[in-house]
Protein backbone atom coordinates (compact mmCIF):
# COMPACT_ATOMS: atom_id res chain seq x y z
CA UNK A 1 0.00 0.00 0.00
CA UNK A 2 1.05 3.61 -0.55
CA UNK A 3 1.07 5.87 2.51
CA UNK A 4 0.11 9.53 2.54
CA UNK A 5 3.70 10.37 3.46
CA UNK A 6 5.18 8.54 0.50
CA UNK A 7 5.53 11.57 -1.79
CA UNK A 8 8.21 13.20 -3.88
CA UNK A 9 8.23 16.72 -5.28
CA UNK A 10 8.46 16.81 -9.08
CA UNK A 11 7.95 19.74 -11.46
CA UNK A 12 6.17 21.88 -8.90
CA UNK A 13 3.56 19.39 -7.71
CA UNK A 14 3.42 16.48 -5.27
CA UNK A 15 3.50 13.12 -6.97
CA UNK A 16 2.93 9.75 -5.39
CA UNK A 17 6.01 7.53 -5.19
CA UNK A 18 4.84 4.03 -6.01
CA UNK A 19 6.45 1.07 -4.25
CA UNK A 20 7.58 -0.45 -7.54
CA UNK A 21 8.24 1.32 -10.81
CA UNK A 22 5.65 -0.01 -13.20
CA UNK A 23 5.58 -0.28 -16.98
CA UNK A 24 2.07 0.61 -18.04
CA UNK A 25 0.48 0.09 -21.46
CA UNK A 26 -2.65 2.22 -21.80
CA UNK A 27 -5.24 1.68 -24.55
CA UNK A 28 -7.63 4.57 -25.27
CA UNK A 29 -9.51 5.36 -28.46
CA UNK A 30 -8.40 9.01 -28.40
CA UNK A 31 -5.62 11.10 -26.94
CA UNK A 32 -5.85 14.60 -25.52
CA UNK A 33 -4.58 16.14 -28.77
CA UNK A 34 -7.48 14.71 -30.78
CA UNK A 35 -9.94 17.46 -31.85
CA UNK A 36 -12.77 15.25 -30.58
CA UNK A 37 -11.22 14.74 -27.14
CA UNK A 38 -13.36 14.99 -24.04
CA UNK A 39 -13.19 14.73 -20.28
CA UNK A 40 -11.97 11.13 -20.43
CA UNK A 41 -8.88 12.25 -22.33
CA UNK A 42 -8.23 15.01 -19.80
CA UNK A 43 -8.26 12.33 -17.10
CA UNK A 44 -5.88 10.15 -19.11
CA UNK A 45 -3.41 13.00 -19.63
CA UNK A 46 -3.42 14.31 -16.07
CA UNK A 47 -2.99 10.85 -14.54
CA UNK A 48 -0.51 9.46 -17.09
CA UNK A 49 1.94 12.36 -16.87
CA UNK A 50 1.94 12.17 -13.07
CA UNK A 51 2.53 8.43 -13.14
CA UNK A 52 5.57 9.08 -15.32
CA UNK A 53 6.77 11.89 -13.05
CA UNK A 54 6.68 9.49 -10.10
CA UNK A 55 9.04 7.04 -11.81
CA UNK A 56 6.78 4.81 -13.87
CA UNK A 57 6.74 4.23 -17.62
CA UNK A 58 3.54 4.87 -19.57
CA UNK A 59 2.90 4.04 -23.21
CA UNK A 60 -0.44 5.21 -24.60
CA UNK A 61 -1.76 3.45 -27.70
CA UNK A 62 -4.48 5.44 -29.41
CA UNK A 63 -6.02 6.40 -32.76
CA UNK A 64 -4.66 8.73 -35.40
CA UNK A 65 -6.20 12.03 -36.46
CA UNK A 66 -5.42 14.48 -39.23
CA UNK A 67 -1.97 16.03 -38.87
CA UNK A 68 -0.89 13.88 -35.93
CA UNK A 69 2.45 12.15 -35.42
CA UNK A 70 2.40 8.37 -35.40
CA UNK A 71 4.73 8.38 -32.40
CA UNK A 72 5.88 11.04 -29.96
CA UNK A 73 6.74 11.57 -26.31
CA UNK A 74 4.78 14.23 -24.42
CA UNK A 75 5.42 15.02 -20.74
CA UNK A 76 7.26 11.70 -20.56
CA UNK A 77 4.30 9.71 -21.90
CA UNK A 78 5.11 7.68 -25.03
CA UNK A 79 2.23 7.94 -27.50
CA UNK A 80 1.80 5.43 -30.33
CA UNK A 81 -1.01 6.05 -32.81
CA UNK A 82 -2.56 3.81 -35.42
CA UNK A 83 -6.02 3.31 -36.89
CA UNK A 84 -9.08 5.48 -36.72
CA UNK A 85 -12.14 5.76 -34.54
CA UNK A 86 -13.26 2.19 -35.24
CA UNK A 87 -10.11 0.41 -36.44
CA UNK A 88 -8.06 1.47 -33.39
CA UNK A 89 -9.40 -1.58 -31.53
CA UNK A 90 -8.11 -4.00 -34.15
CA UNK A 91 -4.82 -2.11 -34.38
CA UNK A 92 -4.33 -2.31 -30.62
CA UNK A 93 -4.36 -6.10 -30.80
CA UNK A 94 -2.01 -6.10 -33.80
CA UNK A 95 0.47 -3.78 -32.08
CA UNK A 96 0.36 -5.81 -28.91
CA UNK A 97 1.55 -8.94 -30.68
CA UNK A 98 3.99 -7.11 -32.98
CA UNK A 99 5.60 -4.84 -30.38
CA UNK A 100 4.14 -4.50 -26.94
CA UNK A 101 4.13 -8.10 -25.73
CA UNK A 102 7.92 -8.20 -26.01
CA UNK A 103 8.36 -4.99 -23.98
CA UNK A 104 7.49 -6.58 -20.66
CA UNK A 105 4.69 -4.33 -19.40
CA UNK A 106 3.38 -4.85 -15.88
CA UNK A 107 -0.10 -3.47 -16.38
CA UNK A 108 -2.41 -2.97 -19.37
CA UNK A 109 -5.19 -0.41 -18.96
CA UNK A 110 -8.23 -0.94 -21.16
CA UNK A 111 -9.94 2.47 -21.16
CA UNK A 112 -13.51 1.83 -22.24
CA UNK A 113 -15.42 4.46 -24.18
CA UNK A 114 -18.57 2.50 -25.04
CA UNK A 115 -16.58 -0.34 -26.67
CA UNK A 116 -13.81 -2.13 -24.77
CA UNK A 117 -10.51 -3.13 -26.39
CA UNK A 118 -11.07 -6.57 -24.78
CA UNK A 119 -7.44 -6.55 -23.70
CA UNK A 120 -8.12 -9.32 -21.18
CA UNK A 121 -8.95 -11.64 -24.08
CA UNK A 122 -5.70 -11.20 -26.01
CA UNK A 123 -3.02 -10.05 -23.57
CA UNK A 124 -0.99 -13.20 -23.11
CA UNK A 125 2.09 -12.27 -21.10
CA UNK A 126 2.49 -11.62 -17.40
CA UNK A 127 0.69 -8.27 -17.61
CA UNK A 128 -2.24 -7.53 -15.32
CA UNK A 129 -5.21 -6.15 -17.25
CA UNK A 130 -7.44 -3.54 -15.60
CA UNK A 131 -10.30 -1.50 -17.01
CA UNK A 132 -11.04 2.22 -16.76
CA UNK A 133 -14.55 3.39 -17.64
CA UNK A 134 -15.95 6.85 -17.02
CA UNK A 135 -19.58 6.26 -17.93
CA UNK A 136 -21.91 3.98 -19.80
CA UNK A 137 -23.20 5.19 -23.16
CA UNK A 138 -26.84 4.24 -22.63
CA UNK A 139 -28.91 7.19 -23.94
CA UNK A 140 -25.94 8.43 -25.97
CA UNK A 141 -26.80 5.83 -28.58
CA UNK A 142 -30.02 7.66 -29.47
CA UNK A 143 -28.39 11.09 -29.51
CA UNK A 144 -25.15 10.33 -31.32
CA UNK A 145 -25.80 7.37 -33.65
CA UNK A 146 -28.37 6.88 -36.43
CA UNK A 147 -31.11 4.28 -36.48
CA UNK A 148 -30.89 1.27 -36.53
CA UNK A 149 -27.38 1.34 -34.97
CA UNK A 150 -28.75 3.36 -32.05
CA UNK A 151 -31.34 0.65 -31.30
CA UNK A 152 -28.82 -2.18 -31.70
CA UNK A 153 -26.24 -0.40 -29.56
CA UNK A 154 -28.62 0.45 -26.75
CA UNK A 155 -30.44 -2.88 -26.53
CA UNK A 156 -27.76 -5.35 -27.58
CA UNK A 157 -24.18 -4.18 -28.11
CA UNK A 158 -23.20 -2.21 -25.01
CA UNK A 159 -24.38 -4.70 -22.39
CA UNK A 160 -22.89 -7.64 -24.30
CA UNK A 161 -19.56 -5.86 -24.71
CA UNK A 162 -19.34 -4.87 -21.06
CA UNK A 163 -20.43 -8.25 -19.72
CA UNK A 164 -17.32 -9.74 -21.30
CA UNK A 165 -15.30 -7.59 -18.87
CA UNK A 166 -17.11 -8.31 -15.60
CA UNK A 167 -14.15 -10.16 -14.08
CA UNK A 168 -11.59 -7.47 -14.94
CA UNK A 169 -10.61 -5.19 -12.02
CA UNK A 170 -12.23 -1.89 -12.92
CA UNK A 171 -11.89 1.71 -11.86
CA UNK A 172 -14.38 4.50 -12.50
CA UNK A 173 -14.86 8.11 -11.44
CA UNK A 174 -18.29 8.18 -9.80
CA UNK A 175 -20.60 6.13 -7.63
CA UNK A 176 -23.24 6.39 -10.36
CA UNK A 177 -21.09 4.53 -12.86
CA UNK A 178 -19.96 2.08 -10.19
CA UNK A 179 -23.60 1.19 -9.53
CA UNK A 180 -24.28 0.79 -13.26
CA UNK A 181 -21.33 -1.59 -13.56
CA UNK A 182 -22.25 -3.62 -10.49
CA UNK A 183 -25.79 -3.98 -11.89
CA UNK A 184 -24.21 -5.47 -15.03
CA UNK A 185 -22.36 -8.04 -12.96
CA UNK A 186 -18.91 -6.45 -12.54
CA UNK A 187 -17.14 -8.06 -9.59
CA UNK A 188 -14.49 -5.52 -8.58
CA UNK A 189 -15.14 -1.80 -9.15
CA UNK A 190 -13.20 0.98 -7.43
CA UNK A 191 -13.92 4.71 -7.54
CA UNK A 192 -11.24 7.39 -7.84
CA UNK A 193 -12.08 11.10 -7.79
CA UNK A 194 -11.70 13.46 -10.71
CA UNK A 195 -9.17 16.25 -10.24
CA UNK A 196 -8.45 19.89 -10.83
CA UNK A 197 -5.39 21.23 -12.66
CA UNK A 198 -5.59 24.65 -11.02
CA UNK A 199 -5.96 25.95 -7.48
CA UNK A 200 -9.49 27.06 -6.51
CA UNK A 201 -9.97 30.76 -5.88
CA UNK A 202 -9.40 31.92 -2.33
CA UNK A 203 -12.51 34.11 -2.52
CA UNK A 204 -15.18 35.17 -4.97
CA UNK A 205 -13.98 37.19 -7.91
CA UNK A 206 -15.70 40.18 -9.46
CA UNK A 207 -18.77 39.06 -11.39
CA UNK A 208 -20.11 40.49 -14.61
CA UNK A 209 -22.38 43.46 -13.91
CA UNK A 210 -25.39 41.73 -15.49
CA UNK A 211 -26.27 38.08 -14.72
CA UNK A 212 -24.50 35.53 -16.93
CA UNK A 213 -25.62 31.92 -17.42
CA UNK A 214 -22.99 29.61 -18.90
CA UNK A 215 -22.69 26.30 -20.71
CA UNK A 216 -19.25 24.68 -20.95
CA UNK A 217 -18.63 21.48 -22.87
CA UNK A 218 -18.50 19.84 -26.25
CA UNK A 219 -21.35 21.01 -28.47
CA UNK A 220 -22.93 17.67 -29.28
CA UNK A 221 -26.53 16.57 -28.97
CA UNK A 222 -25.98 14.30 -25.96
CA UNK A 223 -24.72 17.27 -23.93
CA UNK A 224 -28.03 19.06 -24.73
CA UNK A 225 -26.73 22.62 -25.05
CA UNK A 226 -30.04 23.35 -26.79
CA UNK A 227 -31.79 22.75 -23.45
CA UNK A 228 -29.52 25.32 -21.82
CA UNK A 229 -30.38 27.83 -24.53
CA UNK A 230 -34.11 27.10 -24.36
CA UNK A 231 -33.98 27.65 -20.59
CA UNK A 232 -32.10 30.90 -21.20
CA UNK A 233 -34.93 32.17 -23.42
CA UNK A 234 -37.41 31.56 -20.60
CA UNK A 235 -35.18 33.33 -18.07
CA UNK A 236 -34.61 36.25 -20.44
CA UNK A 237 -38.35 36.94 -20.56
CA UNK A 238 -38.12 37.76 -16.83
CA UNK A 239 -34.58 39.18 -16.76
CA UNK A 240 -34.06 41.05 -20.06
CA UNK A 241 -30.41 41.91 -19.30
CA UNK A 242 -29.27 38.33 -18.64
CA UNK A 243 -26.59 36.89 -20.95
CA UNK A 244 -25.73 33.35 -22.08
CA UNK A 245 -22.09 32.41 -22.68
CA UNK A 246 -21.32 29.16 -24.52
CA UNK A 247 -17.84 27.64 -24.17
CA UNK A 248 -16.84 24.76 -26.40
CA UNK A 249 -17.12 23.55 -29.96
CA UNK A 250 -18.50 20.57 -31.81
CA UNK A 251 -20.79 19.29 -34.57
CA UNK A 252 -23.90 20.88 -33.02
CA UNK A 253 -22.50 24.42 -32.98
CA UNK A 254 -23.61 25.65 -36.41
CA UNK A 255 -27.20 24.56 -35.86
CA UNK A 256 -27.25 26.15 -32.41
CA UNK A 257 -25.85 29.45 -33.70
CA UNK A 258 -28.52 29.59 -36.38
CA UNK A 259 -31.41 28.64 -34.12
CA UNK A 260 -30.41 30.78 -31.14
CA UNK A 261 -29.10 33.88 -32.85
CA UNK A 262 -30.77 36.08 -30.24
CA UNK A 263 -29.65 39.00 -28.13
CA UNK A 264 -27.43 38.06 -25.21
CA UNK A 265 -26.09 34.74 -26.57
CA UNK A 266 -22.34 34.53 -27.19
CA UNK A 267 -20.45 31.54 -28.59
CA UNK A 268 -16.80 31.63 -27.52
CA UNK A 269 -15.72 28.33 -29.03
CA UNK A 270 -12.63 26.61 -27.60
CA UNK A 271 -10.44 29.03 -25.68
CA UNK A 272 -7.05 28.59 -23.99
CA UNK A 273 -7.53 27.39 -20.41
CA UNK A 274 -6.52 30.63 -18.70
CA UNK A 275 -8.73 32.77 -20.93
CA UNK A 276 -11.70 30.43 -20.43
CA UNK A 277 -11.28 30.43 -16.66
CA UNK A 278 -11.00 34.21 -16.56
CA UNK A 279 -14.38 34.44 -18.30
CA UNK A 280 -16.08 31.66 -16.32
CA UNK A 281 -15.19 33.22 -12.97
CA UNK A 282 -17.02 36.38 -14.12
CA UNK A 283 -20.14 34.37 -14.87
CA UNK A 284 -22.87 33.75 -12.36
CA UNK A 285 -24.24 30.27 -12.92
CA UNK A 286 -23.33 27.15 -14.91
CA UNK A 287 -26.04 25.05 -16.52
CA UNK A 288 -25.40 21.38 -17.33
CA UNK A 289 -28.31 19.59 -19.03
CA UNK A 290 -26.36 16.54 -20.27
CA UNK A 291 -28.14 13.19 -20.63
CA UNK A 292 -25.43 11.62 -18.42
CA UNK A 293 -21.83 12.21 -17.39
CA UNK A 294 -19.01 10.15 -16.00
CA UNK A 295 -18.61 12.81 -13.34
CA UNK A 296 -19.02 16.34 -14.65
CA UNK A 297 -15.54 17.81 -14.55
CA UNK A 298 -16.80 21.17 -15.84
CA UNK A 299 -19.03 21.40 -12.75
CA UNK A 300 -16.10 21.17 -10.31
CA UNK A 301 -13.96 23.49 -12.44
CA UNK A 302 -16.77 26.08 -12.31
CA UNK A 303 -17.14 25.51 -8.55
CA UNK A 304 -13.42 26.23 -8.13
CA UNK A 305 -14.06 29.60 -9.78
CA UNK A 306 -16.93 30.42 -7.43
CA UNK A 307 -19.71 29.35 -9.80
CA UNK A 308 -22.53 27.00 -8.70
CA UNK A 309 -24.38 24.76 -11.15
CA UNK A 310 -27.96 23.86 -12.03
CA UNK A 311 -28.12 20.54 -13.84
CA UNK A 312 -30.24 17.53 -14.64
CA UNK A 313 -30.54 14.73 -12.11
CA UNK A 314 -28.62 12.14 -14.15
CA UNK A 315 -25.68 9.78 -13.50
CA UNK A 316 -22.49 11.74 -12.96
CA UNK A 317 -24.13 15.08 -12.32
CA UNK A 318 -25.87 13.74 -9.24
CA UNK A 319 -22.34 12.94 -8.03
CA UNK A 320 -20.62 16.24 -8.87
CA UNK A 321 -23.53 18.54 -7.90
CA UNK A 322 -24.44 18.44 -4.21
CA UNK A 323 -28.14 19.14 -4.54
CA UNK A 324 -29.24 22.05 -2.37
CA UNK A 325 -25.65 22.88 -1.39
CA UNK A 326 -23.39 23.55 -4.39
CA UNK A 327 -26.23 23.77 -6.88
CA UNK A 328 -29.58 22.30 -7.83
CA UNK A 329 -30.65 19.13 -9.64
CA UNK A 330 -33.89 18.99 -11.61
CA UNK A 331 -35.63 16.18 -13.47
CA UNK A 332 -33.87 15.29 -16.70
CA UNK A 333 -35.43 16.94 -19.74
CA UNK A 334 -37.57 19.41 -17.78
CA UNK A 335 -36.46 22.68 -19.38
CA UNK A 336 -39.10 24.70 -17.56
CA UNK A 337 -37.89 23.49 -14.16
CA UNK A 338 -34.33 24.15 -15.25
CA UNK A 339 -35.27 27.74 -16.10
CA UNK A 340 -37.32 28.20 -12.92
CA UNK A 341 -34.40 27.23 -10.70
CA UNK A 342 -31.93 29.38 -12.62
CA UNK A 343 -34.28 32.34 -12.35
CA UNK A 344 -34.94 31.81 -8.64
CA UNK A 345 -31.23 31.63 -7.79
CA UNK A 346 -30.36 34.68 -9.90
CA UNK A 347 -33.11 36.72 -8.25
CA UNK A 348 -32.21 35.76 -4.66
CA UNK A 349 -28.80 37.18 -3.77
CA UNK A 350 -28.56 35.40 -0.39
CA UNK A 351 -29.41 32.03 -1.90
CA UNK A 352 -26.97 32.62 -4.73
CA UNK A 353 -24.12 33.52 -2.40
CA UNK A 354 -24.81 30.44 -0.31
CA UNK A 355 -24.53 28.16 -3.32
CA UNK A 356 -21.44 29.96 -4.59
CA UNK A 357 -19.71 29.80 -1.20
CA UNK A 358 -20.45 26.08 -0.81
CA UNK A 359 -19.35 25.37 -4.37
CA UNK A 360 -16.00 27.10 -3.88
CA UNK A 361 -15.43 25.31 -0.57
CA UNK A 362 -16.38 21.93 -2.05
CA UNK A 363 -13.94 22.30 -4.96
CA UNK A 364 -11.01 22.27 -2.53
CA UNK A 365 -11.58 18.54 -2.09
CA UNK A 366 -10.29 17.84 -5.59
CA UNK A 367 -6.85 17.75 -7.19
CA UNK A 368 -5.12 15.56 -9.74
CA UNK A 369 -2.56 14.71 -7.07
CA UNK A 370 -5.33 13.08 -5.01
CA UNK A 371 -6.61 11.38 -8.14
CA UNK A 372 -3.27 9.86 -9.06
CA UNK A 373 -2.72 8.72 -5.48
CA UNK A 374 -6.02 6.80 -5.54
CA UNK A 375 -5.36 5.52 -9.06
CA UNK A 376 -1.87 4.33 -8.09
CA UNK A 377 -3.28 2.45 -5.10
CA UNK A 378 -5.79 0.78 -7.43
CA UNK A 379 -3.01 -0.31 -9.82
CA UNK A 380 -0.85 -1.66 -6.98
CA UNK A 381 -3.76 -3.51 -5.37
CA UNK A 382 -4.79 -5.00 -8.70
CA UNK A 383 -1.37 -6.68 -8.97
CA UNK A 384 -1.41 -8.13 -5.47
Amino acid sequence: MVSEANYQKIDGYKSVRMMNNLKILWFNWRCWFNPAMGGAEVFTYEVAKRLVASGNEVCLFTSQFQGCLKEEVVDGVRIVRSGGRFSVYRKAKEFYFKRFRAEGFDIVIDEINTRPFFASEFVSGNEKVVALIHQLAREYWFYETPFPLSYIGYYFLEDRWLKRCVNVPTVTVSESTRKDLLDLGFKHVSVVPEGLNFTPLSDFSQKNLEPVIMFAGRLKRAKRPDHALEAFKIVKDKLPNVEMWIFGDGPFRKELEEKFAISGVRFFGCLPSLERRDLIKKGWLLVNPSIREGWGLNVIEANALGVPCVGYDVPGLRDSIKNGETGVLVASGDICRLAENVLRILQNSDEYRGYAFNALKYSNNFSWEKTVLAFSKFLINSRS
